[in-house]
């Protein structure tokens, strides 16, 4: 069955689900005010939430590919882990992960379906569980499917902030604050110190946290302030200031599994079996398995014969990307990489609560060429003529093109021109919008 056509029963709960307030597409402006909806939930369903111990990420940028490496390490190692993530690029199965795939549509019905029933009962109490949105629900059934899949371990993805986000009913015994940049702020705060309170609201006590953050960062003494506060031990990567974002996220998984191991967590399985979990976990396998796709993801795009001259493809690189410190680190790796060479053209999106001015400064320094589009996911994009604006009044050769697959074709043809490579970024959702007809034109 192709994922891409859910089945009868998950289109059904994906029906009656989309009835709900969907907390992705819900005008920024104001923030839940507590996690009331999220715990009568739990609480009408036997708590699935306590039946698996958890891996709690937060931050910036790079929840995802940590989560994923952390899933992939655990896996590789013999537990029975699964992963929870937000928000998906293809499909919603992506964001349930049950031993290393995708969970299956059945599955995930059952579970919408059943946590749709509690929230109709709580309706009727008037209980706090009336108030609950789409994320609470779908974010509730992924636990529901956990608890019915006997899992020994989750790793949940915050989808938003932190300390008021519905993942944070679970308890992290490791609670993982990956950086801290500008995003979100009119939900989160408009500093690093106010959104590193947020994201650090998911540290519990007895728990332990990993980050990047510096003792004496900003936002790092915010974090450490409340883990000494709550009397939690804070572990930190230590990298040069130009390390590539791929050894950032091994730094920081590598310092949750030396902590498992040093908990008496062991290996239970192959050569290793009994010794303690380690970083030695992250093997190359185990590297290659936590690939996520919109993330650093590479393609050769098969140009159309009208504008083949001397080559048939040209690279492409698709990374969600969407905040300045962010871009400019996905640029910096992959120009440094030697897997692309020439001019960047680029199709870029973003969601209107983003910093469109520094973006695009960050991509004015890298970019020869740019065609902006709009992919928000949620009817609340950047203008792409006001990008384009924005792009020429910095010196950025660029053009508007509200359509994505038109804004597609229009890069193609300008790369074909500079003979260099593509890049897709600025939201996931474009990702999303682009990547099947990148696949199949590839296929």
């Amino acid at each position: 069955m192709s994922q891409s056509h859910p089945s009868q029963s998950l289109s059904h709960a994906l029906s009656r689900l989309d009835a709900l307030t969907n907390w992705e597409r819900k005008p920024r402006g104001e923030m839940r005010v507590g996690l009331e909806p999220m715990l009568d939930l739990m609480q009408r369903l036997g708590n699935p939430h306590r039946s698996f111990r958890a891996i709690h990420v937060a931050g910036t940028k790079g929840k995802g590919s940590v989560s994923a490496l952390i899933e992939a390490g655990l896996l590789h190692a013999g537990w029975k882990v699964g992963r929870y993530t937000s928000p998906h690029v293809d499909h919603v199965n992506e964001r349930v992960s049950v031993l290393g795939r995708e969970v299956e549509d059945d599955a995930l019905a059952i579970a919408i379906m059943q946590v749709l029933d509690s929230y109709e009962s709580a309706k009727q109490a008037a209980t706090a569980g009336e108030d609950a949105t789409w994320f609470d629900v779908i974010t509730a059934a992924a636990f529901v499917v956990f608890y019915n899949a006997g899992l020994n371990w989750v790793v949940v993805e915050v989808g938003l902030g932190g300390r008021l986000d519905s993942t944070n009913v679970v308890f992290g015994e490791v609670a993982v604050v990956t950086n801290i940049g500008l995003e979100h702020t009119e939900i989160l705060g408009s500093t690093r110190e106010a959104i590193a309170r947020e994201k650090v609201g998911i540290l519990k006590p007895g728990a332990m946290l990993v980050t990047t953050l510096a003792a004496d960062d900003a936002a790092g003494r915010v974090v450490q302030q409340r883990a000494d506060e709550l009397g939690c031990k804070v572990y930190r990567t230590d990298l040069p200031v130009d390390a590539t974002i791929a050894d950032t996220n091994l730094a920081l998984v590598g310092l949750v599994f030396d902590h498992l191991g040093r908990q008496g967590e062991s290996v239970l399985q192959g050569g290793a079996q009994g010794q303690p979990i380690g970083a030695q976990l992250l093997e190359p396998e185990v590297i290659e398995k936590a690939r996520l796709p919109g993330r650093m993801e590479r393609f050769d795009y098969v140009l159309p014969s009208a504008l083949q001259s001397g080559r048939k493809a040209v690279p492409m690189v698709m990374d969600g990307a969407h905040v300045p410190f962010n871009i400019e680190a996905v640029l910096r790796d992959i120009t440094r990489s030697n897997t692309v060479s020439g001019d960047c053209v680029a199709i870029v999106a973003l969601a209107s609560d983003k910093d469109a001015p520094g973006f695009i400064e960050v991509l004015s320094h890298y970019v020869s060429y740019a065609v902006f589009t709009e992919a928000s996911g949620s009817g609340r994009a950047h203008a792409a003529q006001d990008m384009a604006a924005l792009g020429r009044s910095m010196g950025l050769a660029c053009e508007a093109e509200p359509e994505p697959h038109k804004a597609l074709e229009r890069a193609v043809s300008a790369v074909a021109e500079t003979g260099g490579w593509l890049l897709v970024t600025g939201s996931l959702y474009l990702v999303g919008a682009l990547r099947g007809s990148i696949l199949g034109n590839n296929a």
